[in-house]
């Protein structure tokens, strides 16, 4: 149900090809749980809309990796620290 969900998704935006494979959604999953307990829940959608946003103008899914491998980094170190 999930990826028939993204199926549907894509197509509807008009773009098929960004139909994300397992490993994809693998990455954007975990960029919105860094910005969820890393900065605030709220961050999460917001984030992960900023980057798709910032892939769809420059970079393409190519660069999806690399762009949630910094974005996860700059979350991880807004989370509070054990003992702060």
């Amino acid at each position: 149900m999930f990826d028939d969900w993204l199926t549907e998704v894509a197509a509807i935006t008009g773009r098929p090809e960004l139909n994300l494979s397992t490993d994809q959604q693998k990455l954007v999953l975990d960029l919105a749980r860094e910005a969820a307990h890393g900065v605030a829940r709220p961050a999460a959608p917001l984030t992960t809309f900023l980057a798709g946003y910032a892939l769809g103008t420059e970079g393409g899914l190519d660069r999806l990796a690399a762009l949630v491998g910094e974005l996860s980094t700059a979350a991880q170190a807004r989370a509070p620290k054990d003992g702060a």
